[in-house]
């Protein structure tokens, strides 16, 4: 990998982190298209999806700020009730990072057919987000203490769970299941884009353990410095526009427009790949 490339899949992760269109999908499909070796890859995933997370904690930290000074009162108010249901969201994806991500990364591997169905899945669940929530949909926006209840939150920490799988959009999995359960488009967003900061950080801080207890290979030296620097860089540069943008698009935007993108990407990974 070379400088230029490092600072184009920054760029594309940042994008797409928060865009419904999958982010590790981007970067799989990318990456082959640029012909960078796959050795020391995870490395630079890892670095950029931490770029995307320092990202989120700019945009947020207003809020970030405000609901720390509510939880540490230490009474139930609407902090810490806001805090609490973004743990049980986190819940589900802890348990498949802790039980079964090598299972999980192991059964599908760096495939770009899997990529590709992935995407498909993003699509229809985009689709139906939106005939859900449209004017004749079946889904009316329930109201409930910070625009969000606890059954809501459990569901969409599964869909969270489920976006493990390459290709499978995180954010797009996570807000249209929120939409599905009648979360209001406001309240969708935020709480999708700060529900995945802890389970990121998290895992890279058990990468970096395993590395120095001997049974990881976080940061193998495959990559250069100044690639991982770059990488980075770009990745929290473009992933403060991305989060700013998708929030205004979860607002008013019909999601079914990135349900076409996916769709067109995957079509043609099917016929190229």
């Amino acid at each position: 990998m070379n400088w230029w490339q490092a600072i184009l899949l920054g760029l594309v992760q940042g994008l797409t982190e928060f865009l419904p269109v999958s982010s590790s999908g981007h970067l799989m499909i990318v990456r082959e298209l640029l012909g960078v070796d796959g050795e020391g890859f995870l490395d630079f995933t890892v670095l950029v999806h931490f770029g995307t997370v320092m990202s989120t904690l700019v945009v947020f930290w207003g809020t970030i700020w405000t609901l720390l000074k509510g939880l540490f009162k230490f009474r139930m108010n609407d902090e810490t009730d806001y805090v609490l249901k973004l743990i049980v969201s986190m819940v589900p994806v802890a348990l498949v990072g802790f039980f079964f991500k090598d299972t999980v990364e192991g059964l599908f591997g760096d495939s770009l057919q899997v990529v590709g169905w992935s995407l498909l899945v993003t699509s229809v669940l985009l689709i139906f987000s939106d005939i859900a929530t449209g004017n004749s949909g079946w889904i009316r926006e329930n109201r409930h203490r910070n625009g969000i209840s606890w059954w809501q939150a459990l569901a969409v920490g599964l869909g969270q769970a489920c976006a493990v799988l390459p290709g499978l959009s995180r954010s797009g999995t996570t807000i249209a299941t929120g939409l599905m359960t009648g979360v209001k488009r406001e309240n969708m967003a935020q709480f999708s884009f700060l529900m995945v900061l802890v389970p990121i950080i998290g895992e890279q801080f058990l990468d970096i353990v395993k590395s120095v207890s001997g049974t990881g290979h976080f940061f193998s030296g495959e990559i250069s410095g100044v690639c991982l620097l770059l990488g980075f860089l770009a990745s929290f540069a473009s992933g403060l526009f991305a989060c700013k943008a998708m929030i205004a698009l979860v607002r008013k935007a019909r999601l079914s427009w990135f349900a076409a993108y996916c769709t067109l990407i995957a079509t043609l990974i099917f016929i190229f790949a």
